[in-house]
């Protein structure tokens, strides 16, 4: 397998996951839609491992290794997010999986319900022929990171959480001369304001 995605995710823990999402649903109920939408996340992903020669590995933070077993399943490869700020983290994740020989790495979030295997292919495909993939969210973001190898500076000074994260990305990977292609813009669930694109 030369082709690896990660998953970025967390346990779903009440009062620690979608906080933002606490005022309108509560604590259990952002924990729960968190479940949700990693496992939907997650079944996207198996299905893009069906149809292609890819590597799954989830990447999280909270919670343990055998309650992350418990919930998504003892079949996986699992890591810890490790330290440091999301760059960083996703920096030791891409780091690794380099390391390991592979050739195409993405990295996404479980934010985005309407995350589909055609555009997980899609990235893979892409990354055939570009440095740089990226699928941006509507919030500003970005729900997809892919490369071919890591540039460390790509991940470095970014505000992450805000609504410049694809921009200054795409600005380094600019300033790098990188070619870079996009994915179809997603959107993100992570506000109140979010919940109505669910449906």
């Amino acid at each position: 397998m030369s082709q690896h995605l990660i998953i970025f995710t967390r346990f779903p823990e009440p009062g620690k996951t979608k906080t933002r999402l606490i005022p309108a649903l509560g604590a259990l109920g952002a924990a729960q839609l968190h479940r949700q939408l990693a496992e939907q996340m997650l079944a996207q992903a198996k299905s893009l491992s069906a149809i292609l020669p890819i590597s799954l590995e989830v990447c999280f933070t909270g919670g343990s290794l055998t309650q992350m077993q418990q919930w998504l399943g003892g079949d996986l490869t699992y890591c810890v997010q490790g330290t440091g700020d999301l760059g960083a983290r996703m920096s030791q994740a891409f780091q690794r999986s380099f390391e390991a020989g592979m050739k195409r790495v993405a990295i996404a979030g479980t934010d985005c319900p309407h995350l589909e295997v055609s555009v997980l292919a899609q990235a893979f495909e892409q990354l055939e022929q570009h440095d740089l993939v990226l699928g941006p969210a509507k919030d500003g973001g970005y729900y997809l990171i892919g490369l071919q190898r890591l540039y460390p500076e790509l991940l470095v000074g970014i505000d992450w959480g805000t609504s410049r994260v694809f921009e200054q990305t795409a600005a380094i990977a600019q300033r790098l001369n990188l070619s870079r292609a996009s994915l179809p813009e997603l959107a993100d669930i992570d506000r109140p304001e979010d919940l109505g694109l669910l449906h």
